[in-house]
């Protein structure tokens, strides 16, 4: 299904498309791919899906027996702190102290931004990305293609003849003058 997002992405190609024809340039040739389509029919994305399940899993497991650890430490200390001593119940609550933040610190390690879970998901996804990328560059060249994009993600294809940024940066240092 398109979203309404995308809708607007197709909407603003069609339009550059319109206007670059109706302003006297040659036809621009454009196509889109369906990201999910190729998530759901290319093999290989499958196959890294399910390895990082797996991997998933063992962290969650792991993360899990922490929790479990610290919650029944916990629990003990609850039932037994009426009985300690003030100088015992400072070493429980030390100890419960440093399980939480290892737990915590576990978790940043894992799930956190650039964490153990990214990473291992974006070395499972590369190659996989980059024969995505040249299977679309070659559709592109092959079948004179000016641009491909994709509906949700970054990968797609523009010829690069199409690029101006060096006319629009030589434009800006006019302006500065």
């Amino acid at each position: 299904m398109i979203s309404v997002k995308n809708v607007i992405r197709l909407a603003a190609v069609a339009a550059v498309v319109m206007i670059a024809s109706s302003a006297g340039a040659q036809a621009v040739k454009v196509g889109y791919l369906n990201d999910e389509v190729i998530k759901t029919k290319y093999p290989p994305f499958g196959r890294a899906q399910e390895q990082f399940e797996i991997e998933r899993k063992a962290w969650e497991k792991e993360a899990q027996e922490k929790q479990d650890e610290l919650q029944t430490m916990l629990e003990e200390y609850n039932n037994q702190k009426i009985v300690l001593s003030d100088e015992k119940k400072k070493e429980r609550e030390a100890l419960l102290r440093t399980k939480k933040d290892a737990l915590d610190a576990f978790t940043r390690q894992v799930y956190g931004p650039g964490g153990t879970a990214e990473r291992k998901q974006a070395d499972l996804l590369q190659p996989i990305l980059d024969k995505i990328n040249q299977a679309i560059q070659t559709v592109a060249e092959e079948e004179n293609y000016d641009v491909i994009f994709t509906l949700n993600s970054g990968l797609g294809y523009i010829r690069p003849t199409l690029e101006v940024t060096d006319k629009v940066l030589a434009k800006l240092e006019k302006l500065e003058k």
